[in-house]
């Protein structure tokens, strides 16, 4: 048995009950369930349908997501995140290099490799090279000035932990912001590179190891080994390249407002809607959250 489930940016719900039941219809599903009002709907399905894929280009064109996974097992007891233009809105190396004056530069860098068309590792150390010399102060006026959570975390947070979840933020990005954004969202673990520092200023230099694609394959290893838990009992999200060795290795892996070859390699893709659509996945509807 499989689940449908339709969801569209709840700052602009688009989800219509015609369209809902013309889809249920269509494709023979059981009855549909609604989670959040004109945002979040769900119908249980027998079989994957041949035209799934035609369905979910239309659904695109209304701004709706429509994804469709087993029905068995999809509510997840961990959650594996990436931080940057997942868990905030932001790139937090892009932010450092606005302040140092190199912005555009390494933004160009930091697209071209979350896109795959670069090494991260060798992307990385370019792009912090560019940052030397900049006060280690400005770390938190970025964190107080430029960073914003995205919309939905810390509900997605807070319900799967309400029922037994761990969360855990894994990013390729720096140690200074994820400890920051996990106290703020509620992580109860979070990994990421080190910036380093001499005499109050970046060197330009990122500790060793790197932490990038292979090191959060191997936290997902690593955490559900010493909690006991399987890696299909994990859901993980992210939008670059150096995310895909986690999302295709988790039990469910969600593309979030991916790049073009990250969301091409994932079967549950959200690009209209916030991080509360990883809970109407699961099956949680909008009473259920903790938060």
């Amino acid at each position: 048995m499989y689940v449908v489930t339709l969801t569209s940016d709840p700052a602009a719900p688009a989800l219509d009950g015609a369209a809902v039941s013309a889809l249920r219809n269509a494709w023979g599903g059981g009855d549909i369930r609604w989670l959040a009002t004109g945002e979040a709907a769900e119908f249980p399905l027998p079989a994957v349908p041949d035209t799934f894929r035609q369905a979910w280009d239309d659904f695109q064109k209304m701004r709706i997501d429509l994804n469709l996974q087993p029905a068995e097992g999809r509510r997840k007891k961990m959650l594996l995140a990436d931080m940057d233009s997942t868990m905030i809105r932001q790139e937090c190396i892009d932010e450092l290099a606005d302040e140092a004056g190199v912005g555009d530069r390494v933004k160009e860098i930091t697209a071209r490799a979350m896109n795959g068309e670069l090494d991260f590792e060798g992307a990385l150390i370019e792009r912090v090279g560019l940052l030397k010399g900049l006060p280690e102060s400005v770390i938190g006026k970025v964190l107080a000035e430029r960073i914003e959570l995205m919309p939905g975390g810390p509900a997605l947070v807070a319900t799967m932990k309400a029922q037994g979840g761990y969360a855990a933020l894994v990013s390729g990005g720096f140690t200074a912001f994820t400890a920051q954004v996990a106290a703020l969202v509620g992580f109860d673990e979070n990994r990421a590179n080190t910036l380093l520092v001499s005499e109050g200023t970046l060197t330009g230099e990122v500790g060793r190891p790197i932490l990038g694609r292979a090191a959060k394959v191997e936290a997902l290893e690593q955490i559900t080994a010493r909690l006991g838990l399987s890696e299909a009992e994990v859901m993980a999200v992210g939008d670059g390249a150096n995310d895909l060795g986690m999302l295709t290795r988790a039990g469910a892996g969600v593309a979030l407002h991916a790049k073009p070859s990250v969301a091409a390699e994932c079967e549950l893709r959200i690009n209209f809607g916030d991080l509360t659509a990883l809970l109407y996945l699961q099956g949680y509807a909008r009473e259920d959250f903790a938060a």
